[in-house]
């Protein structure tokens, strides 16, 4: 059976039972499901993956059964065809997790993120948080990165004095291969 590759986003509000409900589905029309991420973002969920669908199933109709799911009704669900042509990419295998914690400011993941590009440091995963305190809204930066072994020294010491000119707490830990 032939089959084109997709990217799915599902944006709905957060409940029990969401990713069983979309991934259940998927299968139930054939859908072969590549990387896959969820997260809560605010008050809602997102589930996004890289779909192999099958020729016969359009986006549209894919979509639509997607809306007639319970609890998907009003969800955003953005489905696009997409060919990546083989190329080089940078390393995916994460040698490095990384916290910043502080107070929240405008630019702060654009700052930090600027000096991954300068040790040819691939971000593989990020998650950031908000969080209300009693003090002001505290922002949590997780990065899991592939970091070239002979620059990581150098790497850490950047980004630690990038994250405490911004009022950043930095911790790290090397993941063992």
């Amino acid at each position: 059976m032939s089959r084109y590759k997709a990217l799915l986003s599902v944006y709905s509000q957060d409940r029990v039972g969401l990713i069983s409900h979309v991934t259940g589905h998927l299968f139930d029309r054939g859908v072969n499901l590549g990387d896959t991420t969820f997260a809560i973002l605010g008050k809602g969920g997102e589930f996004t993956s890289i779909l192999e669908i099958p020729n016969d199933l359009s986006e549209q109709d894919l979509s639509d059964g997607l809306h007639s799911v319970t609890g998907l009704e009003d969800a955003e669900i953005d489905i696009k065809r997409f060919s990546i042509r083989n190329s080089e990419t940078p390393p995916k295998e994460i040698t490095h997790r990384i916290k910043c914690e502080g107070e929240d400011q405008p630019g702060l993941l654009a700052r930090l993120s600027e000096v991954f590009i300068n040790f040819d440091s691939n971000i593989v995963r990020l998650k950031s948080d908000q969080m209300e305190t009693p003090s002001g809204n505290r922002f949590i930066t997780r990065f899991s990165v592939n970091i070239p072994k002979e620059r990581a020294d150098n790497c850490l010491a950047a980004l630690g004095n990038t994250a405490e000119g911004l009022g950043q707490s930095l911790s790290f830990e090397a993941v063992k291969r």
